[in-house]
């Protein structure tokens, strides 16, 4: 079968990958020069499906005001004339409960931690390298208030079989030993030892050379005007190149995505969250972390790759602006410096910044579409890194008329209510486990 894929970022490469694995002709298009130039080039990082969390979640309205007050504050809202915006704002807000919180952590959890299965299991059959560690994720409380309130997410990790340890800060001294020259300044962890780290931009470019041995030809520098629809059909893409055209299409655009899925009638509230990263070079390796740091003030991830650390953070909402704030930097300097003083030199840091492709509950949009042969790959957020290869999986096994090996319920699209027609799940394919 032949199958077009919109976007070559990790989800899109990761999708490549599995389906040409499962014996299909793919098709990858994107507007850049390589695989991984975008949101996948300088993310934080992070494997960390025992962080799969969504931002909405109880007491998340009281903490933002609060947040919106801070020097080095993790989130900025830049008002615009965008109904979009405000419509994603309010529905994230009707998220910020306590059983939506649950339901959604639970959805991303389940996803997260097979991706991560399906991510070692790639790495023992390829033998595939970028800058990987296996050493897990200490979130680290600078309060008491916020090493009391890790109890709700304990509950769900509970739940699904999440390995963890509750760390009082001597604990926290001997998984990450350079925090001992910052003692006082943090009161415990959350180790999730099951996390790992790599560099995702390293990953999607060997993953799309491995993909491309399989067959998958790669359209770089192509751009993508548009879908050609007949019926409940996709029949092809208009590119700059000319039309295109396959047996199944898979849109895997990130933030982009509603916009090329509002032409033909689908939206999906998808909104893009800009987050910001510096990359460090390490001076000093013993003052430098062995793994990842999540800061839990600030909401800011410290992870070792391999000579560099990289500090990514900030959920700024300015709809496709791609500019770089001076404010932004401070914040992740401010926090690497705080916890890691030794480090690196963060004076020699790169400065980057990409849009995350939100949803308001946190959970991607993974599955079929009102279209029979069009199928979306979009709206991991923070966790496309996390979630790469269990989504490019679950994915090629519903093309394939392969059951997916983890439940579907919650990652489909209809999950939004009616505004959309109803999507036409492929034949044979159980939406439950």
């Amino acid at each position: 079968m032949k199958v077009i894929i919109l976007g070559s970022g990790v989800i899109g490469t990761a999708s490549a990958y599995f389906l040409a694995r499962a014996g299909h002709e793919v098709t990858v298009v994107d507007r850049q020069p390589g695989a991984g130039m975008e949101t996948s080039f300088g993310n934080a990082g992070e494997i960390s499906p025992g962080y799969a969390t969504p931002w909405a979640g109880p007491g998340v309205p009281m903490k933002a005001v609060k947040w919106l007050a801070m020097q080095h504050s993790p989130l900025v809202i830049r008002p615009r004339m965008d109904p979009a915006q405000w419509r994603w704002i309010l529905q994230m807000l009707g998220n910020c409960n306590h059983r939506s919180y649950q339901v959604n952590k639970g959805r991303m959890v389940r996803l997260a931690e097979y991706s991560r299965d399906v991510l070692v299991q790639l790495r023992k059959d390829t033998g595939i390298a970028y800058d990987e560690r296996s050493k897990g994720t200490l979130q680290l409380f600078r309060t008491q208030k916020q090493f009391e309130g890790s109890s709700t997410d304990i509950e769900v990790l509970e739940q699904y079989g999440v390995p963890y340890r509750l760390l009082e800060p001597e604990g926290c001294e001997e998984y990450e030993p350079a925090l001992a020259r910052v003692r006082g300044r943090f009161v415990g962890g959350l180790l999730l030892p099951n996390d790992e780290t790599g560099d995702c931009f390293k990953f999607t470019q060997a993953l799309a050379g491995m993909a491309a041995a399989l067959g998958v030809q790669f359209e770089h520098d192509v751009k993508i005007e548009r879908l050609v629809t007949e019926g409940d059909r996709i029949t092809g893409v208009i590119t700059s190149k000319g039309e295109l055209k396959a047996d199944q299409y898979v849109l895997a655009l990130g933030s982009y995505s509603p916009l090329m899925l509002k032409q033909i009638g689908i939206h999906i509230p998808v909104y893009p969250v800009k987050g910001y990263s510096i990359t460090v070079p390490i001076t000093d390796a013993a003052g430098a972390p062995e793994s990842t740091v999540m800061d839990e003030s600030f909401k800011v991830a410290i992870t070792r790759l391999g000579d560099r650390i990289r500090v990514g953070g900030t959920a700024e909402l300015s709809g496709y602006d791609l500019r770089l704030h001076q404010a932004r930097r401070d914040t992740l300097e401010h926090s690497v410096t705080s916890l890691f003083p030794d480090g690196g030199d963060v004076s020699k840091a790169s400065f980057w910044c990409g849009l995350r492709p939100m949803t308001p509950d946190g959970t991607p949009v993974v599955g079929p579409t009102p279209y029979r042969n069009l199928f979306l790959n979009t709206g991991h957020g923070t966790l496309g890194w996390t979630m790469a290869c269990g989504s490019g999986r679950v994915l090629a096994d519903m093309l394939s008329g392969r059951q997916p090996e983890i439940g579907l319920e919650g990652l489909f699209m209809d999950r939004y209510g009616r505004r959309n027609r109803p999507v036409v799940v492929p034949q044979g394919i159980r939406v439950g486990v």
